[in-house]
């Protein structure tokens, strides 16, 4: 055999066990999030944290991630949050309780809550529903910032309010 075709070979070879590798980790990464939203759908308690890990709730997703929105209120607009909305019995406060304070303002009926060490948004208190919560999808555990670009998320007109008509 001459030494180009062996060469050739090699080189053959390799881009094969290249791509076969490159194929099992792209499988098992779409394998592992297609499990966890999947988890998601069908309502198993989730992990939500803000940045510095002080503030840590649990929360059960109702409608998974397929019920999803961007407020365009003068607060929610500056966050860019993408909310989910959640039952108030689906939310618990696991851990720092002492570190979350809230933001209101106009009417003072929605609470806007954060992490008073990193500042993150966690969740609200809605104006329209004081019984349920807005959480902010980014701070559920395990989801990276590219996967929050590729939800579907309309967008509520906060900015016209029912609440604020007269």
């Amino acid at each position: 055999m001459s030494e180009q075709l062996r060469i050739i070979l090699i080189i053959i070879v390799s881009v094969s066990i290249f791509g076969l590798l490159i194929f099992v980790f792209v499988k098992n990464y779409i394998k592992n999030k297609i499990n966890y939203y999947l988890n998601i759908k069908n309502s198993i308690k989730q992990k939500l944290t803000c940045h510095c890990k002080n503030v840590e709730i649990d929360v059960k997703l109702t409608n998974g991630l397929n019920d999803l929105y961007r407020c365009n209120c003068s607060m929610c607009k500056r966050k860019g949050t993408i909310i989910a909305i959640v039952p108030k019995k689906n939310l618990e406060i696991v851990k720092g309780q002492k570190d979350i304070t809230f933001y209101q303002f106009n009417t003072n009926v929605a609470k806007h809550f954060f992490c008073n060490v990193c500042g993150i948004s966690t969740h609200s208190q809605r104006r329209s529903d004081p019984n349920t919560y807005g959480i902010n999808v980014g701070c559920l555990d395990g989801i990276s910032p590219q996967e929050l670009f590729n939800l579907d998320v309309r967008i509520n007109d906060g900015q016209n309010h029912l609440k604020d008509r007269k």
